[in-house]
């Protein structure tokens, strides 16, 4: 010891050395370390710079430690004890309420991620309640157990997904986990006619997700594609060879190629931006498949993705968000096919049975051709034969685009069975595309996007 003495004991302002290396410098009082001091800790390389009482710190003052970080506030006993500040050695900050060394009471913390918190914490975790705005702009307000959502509370996602209800170990109890598109098992459409998409989301046990809104899906269509197994080599649905698609699986075991859909507010989406509505982008194996949607989840692009692809942005009327689990898009129409597109009719070996069953009748309504069907008998949409909306099989497909992904996960595609059928109400087709034909009769194409052959004579 080295400083001022009275009646024998250290008194006053004095330097004491311990034998491990540690040191107080400081005030003594009959003896005893008491008062403003520094003491620092050789087996720990802790220093406290502060006020003292029988040795410990005991009051207010400032630990430094050797790992990194400080603090600064209220200490009992040598532990953090009341209010203070503290900077942990990653850099997070936390001001608010301690027991027992521990963050405990209400307290606010702003984590290296950026993320900040404020609410009330139990032994170093957050519990009870708090809100927490997250660096990406996501906020969430309501209970919190063990460093975790849990209980009653609310998420206003940076996507603009919102969730309002029950939380168990971090996860919404509510939260939808598939879409259906109601309706029909097949849905008949006329030609050139608009109709209206109705999107329910559902949780795992098939209940409305009503907590969940702000969802955004988009819309897109895909048509049936079709090849003869006997004469695989002949194109039925013309594609040039710049146009060319990769096949979308369907859960309904068939196939499809990209096909625009339309609505008056987004224009028409080509088979490009339908193509972005599948959930599989790749060449089908052999055989018929079912849709398998988690395990093609990851094979899902964010809107974000396609974007910086060069995709085309998404029209407004090709979006909506779910309001309280349930969407709709309205005045949907097919468009005529794009450019690039050539549709080809099986007709005349079906006049021939026509005209045999009823001679100089009016033609049945054209079926998909058959495998007994030669390909000598197709010819070519042409002139005086106009279909812009060409009848048969398509599918409507909704996908799941939140960009990012609420919780980092995307729905699966939902898809509808669509059969677009004559017009025989009278109703005037809808046509968006600039100068194209009104539907007329029931004309049925079958689409192939094999390459382009001559046509035999």
């Amino acid at each position: 010891y080295e400083g001022e003495w009275k009646g024998g004991k250290k008194h006053g302002h004095g330097k004491l050395l311990f034998k491990d290396g540690s040191y107080y410098e400081g005030a003594f009082v009959d003896g005893e370390i008491t008062g403003e001091g520094r003491r620092h800790w050789a087996w720990s390389g802790d220093t406290f710079s502060g006020q003292f009482v029988l040795g410990e710190p005991q009051g207010r003052g400032v630990i430094e430690y050797k790992a990194g970080g400080c603090y600064e506030g209220e200490v009992s006993h040598g532990m953090r004890e009341g209010l203070g500040f503290l900077v942990d050695r990653d850099g997070q900050v936390y001001q608010g309420s301690f027991h027992g060394n521990r963050r405990h009471g209400p307290g606010q913390m702003l984590f290296k991620n950026g993320d900040k918190y404020d609410g009330d914490w139990v032994r170093d975790q957050r519990q009870g309640h708090g809100v927490l705005r997250c660096a990406d702009g996501s906020t969430y307000e309501g209970q919190w157990h063990s460093d975790v959502f849990s209980g009653l509370g609310s998420m206003a996602h940076c996507s603009g997904l919102t969730y309002s209800g029950l939380w168990i170990n971090g996860h919404p109890v509510e939260q939808a986990t598939k879409m259906v598109i109601m309706g029909p098992e097949v849905m008949e459409v006329a030609q050139g006619c608009p109709f209206s998409v109705h999107i329910q989301l559902l949780q795992d046990q098939g209940e409305i997700a009503q907590s969940e809104s702000g969802r955004v899906l988009r819309i897109s269509a895909a048509v049936r594609y079709v090849q003869l197994p006997a004469y695989s080599e002949v194109s039925f649905f013309q594609v040039d060879r710049d146009n060319q698609e990769t096949l979308i699986q369907t859960p309904f075991g068939f196939e499809c190629i990209p096909y625009p859909v339309s609505s008056s507010e987004a224009g028409v989406l080509g088979p490009r931006a339908a193509r972005g509505g599948a959930e599989a982008d790749v060449p089908l194996p052999g055989g018929d498949q079912e849709l398998d949607s988690d395990a093609l989840h990851g094979q899902e692009d964010t809107l974000g993705d396609q974007l910086a692809r060069g995709y085309p942005p998404c029209c407004p009327g090709a979006c909506q968000r779910v309001e309280q689990g349930r969407a709709t898009f309205t005045d949907v129409l097919l468009g005529p096919p794009p450019p690039g597109y050539h549709p080809f009719l099986f007709l005349d070996s079906l006049h021939k049975k026509a005209g045999s069953r009823s001679r100089g009748g009016p033609h049945p309504r054209v079926a998909p051709p058959t495998a007994q069907e030669p390909p000598g008998g197709s010819r070519s949409l042409t002139e005086d034969q106009p279909s812009p909306f060409p009848t048969g099989e398509y599918v409507v497909m909704i996908r799941d685009v939140t960009t990012p992904p609420f919780l980092g996960r995307t729905l699966p595609t939902a898809f509808k069975h669509l059969r677009l059928v004559a017009n025989s109400s009278g109703q005037r087709p809808h046509i968006l595309e600039e100068g194209g034909a009104e539907a007329s009769g029931g004309w049925q194409a079958i689409y192939s996007c094999t390459p382009e052959l001559p046509v035999p004579q």
